[in-house]
């Protein structure tokens, strides 16, 4: 096997939120196989500085991302192509693509998340693997249908082109992968592409264990934890609603409840949210673990989400009970080890109901937590990409 070429659009070292932990364990997985390059962005001053892991063999350009958003939608609109493709635009990183292909036996092209695939040269002899993750254009779509005024307009029109350029994209891939089974559906329902396929999230579940070492949490009261980067849209609504909302409902049969919105980079409309009577804001935490290993109940109400969430993953680990909207179990096979609700009301009364008998809430936890060592070892999701990467499903098919 020739090298692989590793896009990414973000550097996924340290392994510290969603998209970064898919792309590490992938990185991964791909260099146990062959030599893997590495042309990444960063958006954070830690992550341009962060040394590669030993394991990433091959040569690695990371290129500082500070192209301003009005510039990316000024030149999105000149170009009549859609903001997520203008923002990622850099000649830097074309030179390196073109540079590494040149210079290296390259065999496989594998682009992480779909702001990447611009970087495909016109014609290429490599094998091309798309990872979607999700599909952002749906996201859009859905930004739309929440939005009014010259926002809608925007975000319908970024669906619109997202949406095409990522069935291109797809038919010029060996494989066009998904996060999870519903969203390669949909993919396929909305573009018509062929050879598409879920490699769904994993979960290191000796990291994430009760059981391991990490800094504790002296927890105020009863604990409910969210967890998430917070200046991303969907969890900055998901903990609006839930302290604004949600969580009256909760305080007033168990008062001395607290709600902690743990991560990194909240926005303005996060900050507000701690003056509310029971919410806490952490902002960027060492490590996650404590706050989840003491939270009686952890919590994901995300009205918008998209594929497997990993936040759900890493709480059933901590044998945590979890109650999810409907939105942000979808993908998951869970098996009835968390609890779901539909809307205000039912999300406020499963919390209630967990906070109300620790034994249950317990026990609940402890089936989650075999759910996912049975169900979501990184080795077992990643295991279809050997073949994918070794050109073996385009022979098949």
């Amino acid at each position: 096997m020739g090298d692989i070429l590793f896009l990414a659009h973000r550097v996924p070292y340290p392994p510290d939120r969603g998209d970064k932990i898919r792309g590490f364990h992938i990185l991964r997985h791909l260099s146990r196989q062959a030599r893997v390059h590495l042309v990444a962005f960063a958006d954070d001053p830690r992550d341009l500085a962060a040394d590669a892991p030993a394991w990433l063999t091959g040569e690695r350009a990371v290129v500082w991302r500070g192209k301003p958003r009005w510039r990316a939608a000024i030149e999105a609109l000149a170009k009549r192509q859609p903001v997520s493709l203008t923002a990622f635009d850099d000649a830097g990183v074309r030179g390196a693509v073109g540079d590494l292909l040149a210079r290296h036996p390259i065999d496989t092209i594998y682009v992480f998340s779909g702001q990447m695939a611009q970087y495909l040269p016109a014609t290429v002899a490599a094998r091309v693997v798309m990872d979607f993750v999700d599909m952002d254009s749906a996201k859009f779509a859905d930004y739309a249908q929440a939005s009014r005024g010259p926002a809608r307009w925007m975000m319908a029109r970024e669906a619109k082109l997202l949406q095409a350029f990522e069935r291109d994209t797809a038919a010029r891939a060996e494989a066009s992968l998904f996060v999870s089974t519903s969203e390669a559906n949909l993919f396929r329902s909305q573009t018509g592409a062929m050879r598409v396929q879920a490699i769904e999230n994993g979960i290191d579940t000796q990291v994430f264990d009760p059981a391991a070492s990490f800094t504790r949490v002296e927890a105020p009261g009863d604990l409910i934890v969210f967890t998430g980067q917070m200046d991303y849209r969907p969890n900055i609504e998901a903990v609006t609603w839930f302290a604004q909302v949600i969580l009256p409902q909760i305080r007033a049969a168990h008062p001395q409840t607290c709600f902690a919105i743990v991560g990194r980079a909240p926005a303005e409309a996060v900050l507000a949210l701690g003056k509310l009577p029971g919410v806490i804001v952490t902002g960027e935490v060492a490590d996650v673990r404590g706050w989840l290993a003491a939270a009686r109940v952890v919590v994901a109400p995300l009205k918008l989400a998209r594929g497997i969430q990993n936040k759900v993953l890493e709480a059933m680990a901590m044998a945590r009970p979890v109650v999810a909207s409907a939105a942000a179990a979808e993908g998951i096979d869970h098996a009835g080890t968390i609890r779901v609700g539909a809307d205000a009301e039912a999300i406020a009364r499963e919390v209630g109901a967990l906070l109300a008998d620790a034994t249950a809430a317990d026990a609940i936890g402890v089936a989650a937590r075999a759910q996912v060592q049975r169900r979501y070892s990184w080795a077992a999701c990643l295991a279809p990409l050997d073949a994918i990467v070794a050109g073996e499903t385009r022979r098949a098919a």
